[in-house]
């Protein structure tokens, strides 16, 4: 841990940018965006801001039952006046010390709202995608099979004509028989049962489950709930499930839930799938990492960003190291790739990750230093420049990291005039690339030292 810690203020002094913002959006946070949106409010006359609303600090105080309660009773009115009044308890403006939107202070919301998210997704697929169930074969012609059909041989059983009744033909028999059996074998089953929503009462389950995804996205950027969701493995395995099924759950459901993990990254454990606590859709750590490795190889920008930053943070954390190792070459080869976008979010987001990956993992300093367009798209970001000078700075160090392993020297030294040009013309990142030339042209090799104090070379 010392290591890492080092490695992160090692490269402090290379320039005076501010470091990066704790929180906010996965992607578009970086200061440019921040001076932009500044810049744009000075410019922006208020009356097109639009109204601000206000809510009493002892509101929730008040009706804290009475949300949790709307949430649980399921009704239309009921449900909406609920999820209405919590999107405004955890929108927070830019000046607003908000603390009644604290979810300790709430018993029993997160998992309510847990459970409008629960009941979209059990109807969610429709049944053409489900897993059927497997068909019995073993004991087809005998009476009683064994896997739960008794009840239905013995039915069927009963429907046989008695002697010195024949009042019916064997077709009505039959007919009958077949009646019987598709009541009581798939009555409950078949999804067009008696109970089942149509496609308006889908929609408006879809709508309540979104709203209550963007209700927890937005609780979780505010520091004091953020230890009692990444401790919360039914809030862990919800998020996690959605964005397993990325390809067909709702884009802003996946969305909300990418953005959530991301700011609850920091205090996230992968252990938590493996702990006693109770579970409820049985999320392993192998699932959830491979759920994120589905959403860092989408297509979709605001997706695969999140993916990355959610990964950068994640492996600084030495208990989640080695459930990611497994993953290591798939996550910088990706990271490497975003790198190629012209997108400069997506690039933030890829350098981010690959700075917290190379510090921590030897393994992925070699393979990136050896690989083709590695270097290259990484000093193409400093030499561009990116219009966020942290993220040059972060680049520059990702270098730097790599000049310090022996292994990398002849790989690097290709680039021994490109770290020059670079030195003499950006006084930014001239003290890191003269440490980098100094660890690539002055520094002996490990394994040459070694023999020269054992023979005396």
């Amino acid at each position: 841990m010392q290591k890492r810690e080092q490695g992160k203020s090692g490269g402090a002094a290379g320039g005076n940018a501010a470091p990066p913002p704790k929180r906010g959006r996965p992607f578009g946070s970086t200061a440019a965006s921040v001076a932009s949106a500044s810049a744009a409010d000075s410019v922006a006359p208020s009356t097109l801001l639009g109204p601000s609303l206000q809510i009493h600090n002892s509101f929730s105080e008040q009706n804290n039952k009475r949300i949790v309660l709307a949430l649980q009773s399921g009704l239309k009115s009921e449900l909406t006046w609920a999820l209405n009044t919590l999107t405004l308890l955890s929108f927070k403006e830019k000046d607003d010390m908000r603390k009644d939107a604290c979810l300790a202070k709430i018993p029993g919301l997160l998992d309510a709202l847990l459970q409008i998210i629960d009941d979209w997704r059990d109807i969610a697929l429709p049944k053409e995608l489900r897993k059927g169930q497997r068909t019995r074969t073993l004991g087809a012609n005998s009476v009683i099979t064994g896997f739960g059909n008794e009840y239905e041989a013995l039915g069927s059983i009963a429907l046989l004509p008695q002697s010195g009744l024949g009042s019916g033909s064997a077709a009505e028999i039959s007919g009958q028989k077949n009646t019987s059996k598709r009541r009581r074998s798939e009555w409950w089953l078949d999804e067009d049962g008696l109970f089942n929503l149509d496609d308006e009462g889908r929609a408006e389950k879809q709508q309540c489950a979104v709203a209550a995804s963007n209700i927890i996205r937005n609780f979780s950027f505010m520091p004091e709930n953020e230890i009692a969701m990444a401790q919360h493995r039914h809030c862990l395995e919800t998020v996690f499930q959605c964005i397993e099924d990325h390809i067909v759950e709702d884009e802003e459901l996946v969305t909300n839930a990418i953005e959530t993990i991301v700011n609850l990254a920091p205090l996230l454990d992968l252990r938590i799938f493996s702990s006693p606590k109770p579970s409820y859709i049985k999320i392993t750590e192998k699932r959830a990492v491979q759920a994120i490795m589905g959403m860092l190889g989408s297509q979709v920008k605001a997706w695969h960003c999140a993916a990355a930053e959610f990964l950068g943070r994640m492996i600084i954390n030495p208990d989640n190291e080695p459930l990611l190792l497994p993953f290591v070459p798939q996550i910088y080869k990706r990271l490497v790739d975003i790198l190629s976008l012209q997108a400069f979010d997506a690039q933030a987001a890829a350098i981010g990750a690959l700075y917290n990956l190379v510090d921590v993992n030897m393994d992925c300093r070699l393979k990136l230093a050896s690989d083709r367009w590695a270097v290259d798209r990484i000093l193409k970001v400093i030499k561009t420049p990116h219009p966020v000078p942290e993220v040059c700075r972060k680049a520059a160090m990702i270098i730097e990291h790599l000049a310090s392993d022996p292994q990398n020297r002849t790989s690097l030294l290709a680039y021994e005039n490109t770290f020059a040009e670079i030195l003499f013309s950006d006084g930014r990142h001239s003290d890191t690339f003269a440490r980098i030339l100094f660890e690539l042209t002055s520094k002996p090799n490990n394994k040459i030292a070694a023999a020269r104090g054992i023979w005396g070379m």
